[in-house]
C-alpha cells in the first residue's frame, strides 16, 4: 500500500504537550494562502495518485477549517480514490456541516483528539473542548454513517492517577469507538511543558506509576473487546488503522505540508517547518536510504507491532543474520523482553513496556 499524509498546521489555541508544525493563523487569508502552496504541493504527486490507498489528513487541527477552506482542499484529492481516508478532528471545532462535507467527499474514518475526560486536566494542557462535545461528535459521525472512529488518549498527564484513568476508561467504554490510540506522555522540546520543565515548574511523572497506567489501558481494553496490535494502538476486529501500518511495516508514503515527512523511491524526504521557507521551496531535505538504514528501520518499527517481524523474510530480504548482525539482541532473549521463535521476533509482554531497551540493540 501507498499512503497520502497531509498536514494542516493551524490551531485555535496551542496545547502545552504538541512540537508538530503549528501554529495560531492570524487571519482566513493565511490559511487561504496555505492551501494554495500546499494544493501545488500536492499536484507535484500526480503520478501517484492511482496508486495512493491511504488518505491521512493531520495537524494541527484540520477540522479548524472553514466549510469552504475544506472543501477547496477536499476537492483537490478527488482523483484518488483511497480505501481509508482519514481526517483529525477536535471535538470544538466540529459541525454538523463539516461532518456532513467530510462525508460528501468520501472520507471515512475520523481520528478524535480527545485525549482525557478530566475537565481539569485538559485545561492544564491548554485543550477547549468540553466532554459533552465529544459525545456530540461521535453520536454525529455514526448518524451519517461514519462509525470507523478512532479517539486519541494521552496517560501520564500531569497530577493524574489511576482513578482518573478509570474515568477515561469507562467513557471509552460508553462510546465504544471502533480505535484507540494511547500515549504517555513525552516531554518535547519546543513545548510550554518543556519551559516549565527548565524552570522547575513541571515534573515527568514516576515511571513505575506510568507503567501501572500501561498496564491497566492494555488491560481493560482488551477486555472491552480491543486487540492490541501496536504498542501504542487498540483496534475493533478489522478497523486497524491502514494509513499507520504503513509506516510500521516500511512502505512507502507521501509527505505534503509544512513539517511533512515522505518516503518515497528509496527517499527520506522532510518539508521545511516554517511557512516562509515552505513557500520558497516545500522540501527541507531529500536522503537516499541505505540498506543499512532500510533494515534498521524494518526492525525498529516492525517490533512496534505486537504480531513482531518475520524474521526470515527481511533476513533473505536484506541477506543478513539476526544473531550474527546484532549479538546484543540474544541479551534481551534473555531477560525476557524479546522472543524469537517459528522464524518470528516479537517483544514479549515484558518487553511491550521496555521497547526502547530492545530497538537501542538496532542503533
Amino acid at each position: 500500500m501507498k499512503g497520502l499524509y497531509v498536514h494542516i498546521p493551524f490551531c485555535e489555541h496551542i496545547c502545552f504537550y504538541c512540537d508538530f508544525a503549528k501554529r495560531v493563523p492570524k487571519d482566513a487569508h493565511m490559511i487561504d494562502e496555505y492551501l494554495d502552496y500546499l494544493i501545488q504541493e500536492i499536484n507535484s504527486y500526480q503520478k501517484h495518485f492511482k496508486s495512493i490507498e491511504t488518505i491521512y489528513i493531520g495537524g494541527g487541527t484540520p477540522s479548524m477549517l472553514n466549510l469552504e477552506q475544506t472543501e477547496k482542499l477536499l476537492k483537490h484529492l478527488l482523483s484518488i480514490h483511497p480505501v481509508e481516508y482519514t481526517i483529525e478532528v477536535n471535538p470544538e471545532s466540529y459541525t454538523k456541516e463539516k461532518g456532513l462535507l467530510y462525508k460528501t467527499y468520501g472520507i471515512n474514518r475520523i481520528s478524535l483528539g480527545v485525549q482525557t475526560f478530566n475537565q481539569e486536566i485538559l485545561n492544564q494542557l491548554n485543550r477547549k473542548h468540553k466532554n459533552q462535545q465529544v459525545y456530540d461528535t461521535i453520536h454525529h459521525l455514526k448518524d451519517i454513517g461514519i462509525d470507523n472512529i478512532n479517539i486519541d488518549l494521552i496517560y501520564a498527564l500531569p497530577n493524574q492517577n489511576l482513578i482518573d484513568l478509570d474515568f477515561d476508561l469507562k467513557h471509552i467504554k460508553e462510546l465504544n469507538p471502533t480505535h484507540i490510540s494511547a500515549y504517555s506522555l513525552i516531554l518535547e522540546e519546543k513545548t510550554v511543558f518543556y519551559h516549565e520543565y527548565l524552570k522547575g515548574n513541571f515534573s515527568v511523572m514516576d515511571e513505575d506509576i506510568e507503567a501501572q497506567m500501561y498496564q491497566k489501558i492494555i488491560k481493560e481494553l482488551k477486555a472491552m473487546g480491543y486487540q492490541h496490535y501496536e504498542i501504542s494502538n487498540f483496534t475493533k476486529p478489522g478497523y486497524q488503522s491502514k494509513h499507520n501500518l504503513i509506516y510500521w511495516s516500511l512502505g512507502e508514503y507521501i509527505g505534503v505540508g509544512v513539517g511533512a515527512h515522505g518516503y518515497i523511491d528509496g527517499y527520506r524526504m522532510q518539508n521545511h517547518r516554517l511557512l516562509k521557507d515552505y513557500y520558497q521551496n516545500f522540501q527541507l531535505e531529500k536522503v537516499l536510504q541505505t540498506k543499512e538504514m532500510n533494515l534498521q528501520d524494518a526492525l525498529i518499527f516492525g517490533l512496534r507491532k505486537i504480531g513482531g517481524i518475520d524474521i526470515q523474510s527481511l533476513e533473505k530480504q536484506y541477506e543478513f543474520n539476526l544473531l550474527d548482525r546484532f549479538p546484543k539482541i540474544q541479551e534481551k532473549m534473555d531477560q525476557g523482553l524479546v522472543s524469537y521463535q517459528s522464524g518470528i521476533l516479537k517483544l514479549t509482554e515484558k518487553g511491550i513496556f521496555l521497547g526502547n531497551q530492545v530497538f537501542m540493540v538496532f542503533i
